[in-house]
């Protein structure tokens, strides 16, 4: 199949494809006339770089698992490839998620704290006029 068809069956874009060739994630091979042209198991590829994309792993972690990105979906989640470097890398990727996830707390703890010293020194003005009046102190100050 060419490179329209296979965006078209994964909904994912040439681009994205063309990306994926670039990465290692995707082989292709080449009609006649240069095209690109993939193989039926380059369906569930995409689909597996898709999902793994979408768990926040990036594509360097997904070459790991390379060997299984062929399979179905629900064989492609039991391939025992190389568990063990795998499930390090789960391990390593979930790691990074979950400081971002601390991180993104954290940022959202002081906003909820500044918008409560706003309101509470200012109650009866509207939101946007006590943001622009603090912004106006820190710049002065």
């Amino acid at each position: 199949m060419l490179i329209g068809e296979l965006a078209e069956r994964t909904g994912v874009s040439r681009r994205s494809l063309r990306y994926y060739e670039q990465q290692g994630l995707l082989v292709t091979s080449r009609t006649a006339k240069g095209w690109r042209a993939y193989d039926e198991s380059a369906v569930n590829r995409v689909r597996n770089v898709q999902e793994l994309l979408a768990a926040g792993l990036g594509t360097q972690d997904i070459l790991q698992v390379a060997p299984c990105l062929d399979m179905k979906t629900q064989e492609f989640m039991a391939c025992q490839d190389s568990p063990a470097e795998t499930l390090a890398m789960y391990e390593r990727r979930l790691a990074v998620v979950e400081e971002k996830a601390a991180e993104l707390d954290r940022y959202r703890s002081r906003l909820v704290a500044r918008i409560a010293q706003l309101r509470a020194a200012d109650p009866d003005t509207e939101l946007g006029e006590v943001l622009r009046r603090a912004e106006e102190t820190d710049r002065a100050g």
